[in-house]
C-alpha cells in the first residue's frame, strides 16, 4: 500500500507561485507513476501532470505546459509541482496520485493510489 499526503495550496494572487509536495509512505515509488490531478469547482477531475519515478519522464496537460514543472525528491520519496504564473482558472483542489508501472496516464482511473486533496485558489 501507498499512502500519500498532499501540502502547499493555499491562496495567491493571479500571476503568482505555489508549490505543492505530495509525500508517500508504505514503499518507495521507484517503480511508480506520479500524477497530479485538479478537480475545479462544479467541473470533472483533469489531469495536469505526470513523472515516471524511475527516470524523470515527464508530462503535462497543455493549460500548464511551461508554467507549472513537476519533479521528485527520491530520498523524501516525495513529489512536487511547482506552479508559476498562476491564472484564476487553475482554482480547484488538487491530488496526487500514484500507479505501478512506466507507462504515464492521464486518466484518473488507471491510479491506484489517493492523497486527500488541497485547495488552490486563485485571485483575479
Amino acid at each position: 500500500q501507498v499512502q500519500l499526503v498532499e501540502s502547499g495550496g493555499g491562496l495567491v494572487q493571479a500571476g503568482g507561485s505555489l508549490r505543492l509536495s505530495c509525500a508517500a509512505s508504505g514503499r518507495s515509488l521507484s517503480n511508480y507513476i506520479m500524477g497530479w490531478f485538479r478537480q475545479p469547482p462544479g467541473k470533472e477531475r483533469e489531469f495536469v501532470a505526470a513523472i515516471r519515478w524511475s527516470d524523470d519522464g515527464t508530462y503535462y496537460a497543455d493549460s500548464v505546459e511551461g508554467r507549472f514543472t513537476i519533479s521528485r525528491d527520491n530520498a523524501k520519496n516525495t513529489g512536487n509541482l511547482q506552479m508559476n504564473s498562476l491564472k484564476p482558472e487553475d482554482t480547484a483542489v488538487y491530488s496526487c496520485a500514484a500507479k505501478v508501472g512506466t507507462i504515464i496516464t492521464t486518466q484518473p482511473r488507471h491510479y491506484n493510489y489517493w492523497g486527500q486533496g488541497t485547495q488552490v485558489t486563485v485571485s483575479s
